[in-house]
């Protein structure tokens, strides 16, 4: 296990706040159980400049990678409960939203509609690691002995021991996003 370079996150977006859902399903699955239509999307890669990342109220962009959808969500849905864990049926998520000028951050693990793992949230909520964590945890913790917020390093490689999908700068913006909106409920 390899540390991950998330100064990109850090820096230059550290006052900005983001929001991925990785899903293993198909990117059509995914926004039509998001209350989109598929059709409706358009291509576009991720900004590269932080100001020109979508906010509140602007479109989401899916991507697929092998057999994963990964969203970005400029609403914030990954923090929704009720909402993951039925993105979450009959499939495995993993989410991780932050906002770094608050340094706060939100992590799920999902598998067919229940919660394995969530860090975070508004009252930095901590469940214990289930077992199928322990080794990766003792790993990341060798990797990040000051324990930093998930946001900082630790949440991309949960994410790459979950989905087998490395999170990098790199990769994100080198796929192309369909871009659409979604009526999402809880």
């Amino acid at each position: 296990m390899q540390p991950i370079d998330v100064s990109w996150l850090c820096g230059e977006y550290g006052e900005e706040c983001y929001s991925f859902i990785y899903v293993r399903t198909a990117p059509e699955q995914a926004v039509a159980l998001l209350g989109g239509d598929y059709a409706d999307f358009e291509p576009a890669p991720l900004p590269d400049d932080p100001d020109d990342w979508p906010q509140s109220g602007d479109p989401l962009g899916v991507a697929a990678i092998g057999d994963w959808t990964i969203i970005y969500d400029p609403d914030w849905l990954s923090t929704d409960q009720k909402l993951i864990t039925r993105l979450s049926g009959g499939t495995r998520l993993v989410s991780h939203a932050a906002l770094g000028i608050k340094d706060t951050d939100k992590f799920f693990w999902c598998e067919d509609g229940e919660v394995r793992y969530l860090y975070g949230g508004d009252d930095a909520f901590v469940m214990d690691f289930p077992d199928e964590l322990t080794d990766v945890v003792e790993e990341i913790n060798k990797l990040y002995p000051s324990i930093p917020r998930l946001y900082r390093g630790p949440a991309f490689l949960l994410i790459e021991h979950l989905t087998g999908i490395r999170p990098t700068e790199e990769l994100l913006k080198s796929l192309t996003f369909m871009w659409g909106t979604v009526h999402a409920e809880g």
